[in-house]
């Protein structure tokens, strides 16, 4: 088996990469990434053999890339623009990236017959009332980040009869990593905790849920996918748990670090409460169970010699 893996980089990628070199039914490991990030040492010191991995530097929306690519099985596209309260303010360039990327991952995959691992978002759920599940119809996307993975889905969900796929909507991810940033609502805590900054929350928000994904799981969820050959073309809810704003505080509370909180008008970090099961997925022979506490407590870690 051949897989390329996108954005390998990033928050996800960076932890996926040591992980997947485990599976020794993979022969060749293709990395593309624009390091626009700035993390290439994401690739340094790589601990199991690294013969089978290709590293590529180049920039998707140039499709041209691709063609340097030979005899791929299987596609995990991590490569995009994530942040999502960034994406209010660079709205066009979002879109011509994030879409013209996954259009010509797509292109490529259905020409050369490659199976396609997409992961979106539960953030495309927008603002809902009780539980949750990927039957739901009225989606309310509040973000261009999050408008754009329903975009995704969409034209997944067109081409379903030419190529083969799973569409695994992630929860917001928690957790350390090689090529993790602080954009994300829990990491951003945690960094504003460590920096002895005001964590930017809506009062009014303390007791709203979101779905939360550690990194393990997340992890968990991609290799269970590779290992399985599981393609359906379906969509599928992957958290570890729902979690409110005054639950994610309290972890760091737990951790031993003190924190202020400051009100804030961002409303993607504030954005309105829903709760999204994960039965669907677990249903498949997965459980997802990390200790969202520990993975915060694993990035303030992080910084163990300053501010506490």
């Amino acid at each position: 088996m051949n897989i390329l893996i996108t954005g390998v980089l990033g928050h996800i990628g960076s932890a996926l990469l040591n992980n997947i070199l485990k599976n020794k039914k993979i022969k060749k490991i293709y990395l593309v990434d624009n390091a626009r990030s700035n993390n290439i040492n994401v690739l340094f010191n790589l601990k199991k053999n690294t013969k089978r991995i290709q590293f590529i530097l180049g920039d998707l929306v140039d499709k041209k890339i691709l063609k340097k690519l030979y005899n791929i099985d299987t596609i995990i596209h991590l490569a995009s623009i994530t942040n999502a309260e960034e994406s209010l303010k660079i709205k066009k360039e979002i879109y011509k990236n994030n879409l013209l990327i996954f259009r010509n991952i797509v292109d490529f995959a259905m020409i050369n017959n490659c199976k396609f691992l997409h992961i979106s978002s539960t953030s495309v759920y927008g603002p809902q009332v009780g539980l949750i599940k990927e039957d739901c119809k009225d989606l309310k996307p509040e973000s261009p980040y999050a408008k754009i993975k329903l975009l995704e889905e969409k034209i997944l969900f067109i081409k379903r009869k030419k190529l083969k796929y799973i569409t695994l909507r992630f929860g917001t991810i928690v957790g350390a990593s090689f090529g993790m940033r602080f954009h994300t609502a829990a990491n951003k805590f945690c960094f504003h905790t460590i920096l002895k900054k005001s964590l930017p929350v809506w009062i009014t928000a303390y007791n709203q849920y979101k779905p939360y994904l550690s990194i393990k799981d997340a992890i968990k969820s991609i290799n269970f996918i590779i290992k399985k050959d599981f393609f359906n073309n379906e969509i599928y809810n992957v958290l570890t748990n729902n979690y409110t704003v005054r639950d994610i505080l309290n972890f760091i509370k737990t951790s031993g670090f003190r924190y202020k909180i400051k009100k804030t008008n961002s409303k993607i970090m504030n954005d309105s409460s829903y709760n999204v099961s994960k039965s669907k997925f677990e249903n498949l022979g997965i459980k997802l169970q990390s200790n969202i506490s520990k993975d915060i407590n694993d990035v303030l870690m992080l910084f163990t010699n300053i501010n506490k």
